[in-house]
């Protein structure tokens, strides 16, 4: 029995110098800096008792280290919940108390209302957008190696709830084969290689932002342009060196209503990813009258 997931994505990198990712302030992280990173903060987790098969619920802003909390979960074995930063109080309550989770990581300005929604066998921790807090710092001390657990192939990886229209959202259960079979036929479908370059600007609390860009990136071992949220300016400027963007259909009318997308600025980019909601078919057709691509969506 090994970890399959864990073995696909991210022990394969641990000794690889390329860039992984490129943040808004200029930071570059390697590949074998993530996995480092990664195993730190696994020990965090295990610290704090989180077992495997424990939920770990994520509601915290978009940094490496969120991402990086993603990998320790899986390389621990315990199951990743991410969960919309949008979300209210009433909302989290429902989800904290009908997923019991071990771990709860957090905004640092939310800690002390998530801390009266949680149980005396539920630990807080936080993470803030400038990279700080008490995940982070835990992790800065610790080892930057750690063997993973075992996991069959069926055992859970992650939990995303539904959209819950017909009643209460219910928590979907994703195995590491799951989530490894998705991305082993995005990859290959959609021909990502260590060659392209993706613009991520989506949310990484759904399918989307996480286990589709994500995890496709990780297999492939491409680089990845990580933007806190999307930026029209900062796209546009991405675009002439990266190869991939991954969105939703209010990326593209808004792109559609820039002056500067042309045929030019797109040279070197070969897929444009669309999902989380319907595309509509005028926007289908002015993409591809401006620039000679077609959203796949």
């Amino acid at each position: 029995m090994t970890n399959i997931l864990y073995d696909a994505l991210i022990a394969p990198h641990a000794k690889n110098d390329a860039i992984f990712l490129e943040l808004d302030d200029g930071t570059q992280v390697s590949y074998a800096g993530f996995v480092s990173r990664v195993a730190q903060l696994a020990h965090v987790l295990t610290d704090a008792g989180v077992e495997p098969g424990d939920r770990v619920v994520v509601q915290a802003p978009k940094v490496m280290d969120t991402i990086a909390l993603y990998g320790a979960a899986i390389q621990t074995g315990s199951v990743y919940l991410p969960l919309n930063v949008a979300y209210t109080q009433s909302e989290l309550e429902y989800f904290i108390s009908d997923a019991t989770p071990s771990l709860v990581v957090c905004d640092a300005k939310d800690e002390i209302d998530i801390s009266t929604i949680c149980d005396t066998n539920t630990q807080v921790m936080t993470l803030a957008k400038d990279g700080s807090g008490s995940l982070s710092t835990r992790a800065d001390s610790c080892n930057t190696s750690f063997a993973a657990a075992q996991r069959n192939p069926d055992d859970l990886a992650a939990l995303l709830y539904t959209s819950g229209t017909t009643g209460r959202s219910k928590g979907a259960m994703l195995s590491h084969k799951n989530l490894l079979s998705n991305a082993e036929s995005l990859t290959d479908l959609w021909q990502i290689t260590s060659q392209d370059r993706l613009i991520h600007a989506l949310p990484i609390f759904h399918t989307h932002g996480l286990f589709v860009a994500l995890n496709t990136a990780l297999l492939a071992g491409a680089q990845v342009r990580f933007m806190a949220a999307f930026d029209i300016d900062t796209v546009v400027a991405e675009m002439p060196s990266s190869s991939l963007l991954m969105g939703v259909p209010t990326y593209y009318t808004r792109l559609l209503g820039d002056t500067r997308l042309d045929k030019n600025l797109v040279t070197n980019m070969r897929l444009f990813v669309s999902g989380s909601a319907p595309l509509l078919a005028e926007t289908h057709t002015d993409f591809e009258n401006r620039t000679g691509h077609r959203i796949l969506e």
